[in-house]
């Protein structure tokens, strides 16, 4: 999205990875709901005014769990803020000494993923990203899924695409980028946890990468 720097404003973009979910993702387990409240309440002091979520039930009660902690937060459903792989690459952009390894882990996407996750990721970041036009700053939150905060940080740090991949974000994890007129992007904020106590905290990590 190209801005003109002498009328936008700063974008702060607050990234948020859905609370743990059921065994059969239907919904959030009761230490999702948990790190979702917790989290509302984290964010309850910032002046959030647009709440955009992807349309799968553990976001969208994430996302409900979060609002009814916000004051005057307007909530969107967007397609682009779902769960979807939001780019394949092939073997020659790959490091040789981990492309096996990630080519195994995206083979189970099928050719209509392959072609619609990066138009997706596409609209994510026409929706999402850069200053914002006028002269008000706009604090925003996604609540999302790993892929797509994986897939922002990475197009934040002008990183190669297929760099998304092994940017890993707990549940309920918070992660903010700043989007300032003429200046880098910045991340301010990664995969932070403060606001769970330790037995809310790494969930979606397998239990070796607990720190």
């Amino acid at each position: 999205m190209t801005v003109n720097t002498a009328a936008s404003a700063t974008r702060h973009l607050y990234l948020v990875r859905h609370g743990e979910a059921l065994p059969d993702e239907s919904g959030l387990s009761e230490r999702g709901r948990r790190q979702a409240e917790l989290l509302g309440r984290r964010l309850a002091g910032r002046p959030i005014r647009v709440l955009h979520h992807g349309p799968l039930p553990r976001a969208t009660q994430t996302a409900e769990l979060i609002a009814g902690q916000l004051t005057g937060v307007e909530v969107r459903a967007e397609e682009c803020a779902g769960d979807y792989v939001p780019h394949v690459p092939v073997r020659d952009e790959l490091p040789p000494d981990c492309a096996d390894h990630l080519l195994r882990f995206l083979s189970s996407a099928t050719e209509e993923e392959r072609e619609r996750g990066p138009e997706l990721a596409r609209e994510a970041v026409a929706r999402f990203t850069g200053p914002v036009p006028g002269g008000t700053d706009r604090h925003e939150l996604v609540v999302t899924h790993n892929f797509l905060i994986g897939w922002l940080v990475r197009h934040a740090l002008d990183a190669p695409p297929w760099r998304w991949l092994g940017l890993d974000h707990a549940n309920a994890a918070l992660t903010v980028l700043r989007y300032a007129p003429g200046r880098p992007t910045t991340v301010a904020l990664l995969n932070d946890m403060r606001h769970l106590p330790d037995d809310l905290r790494w969930t979606g990590f397998p239990p070796e990468l607990h720190l």
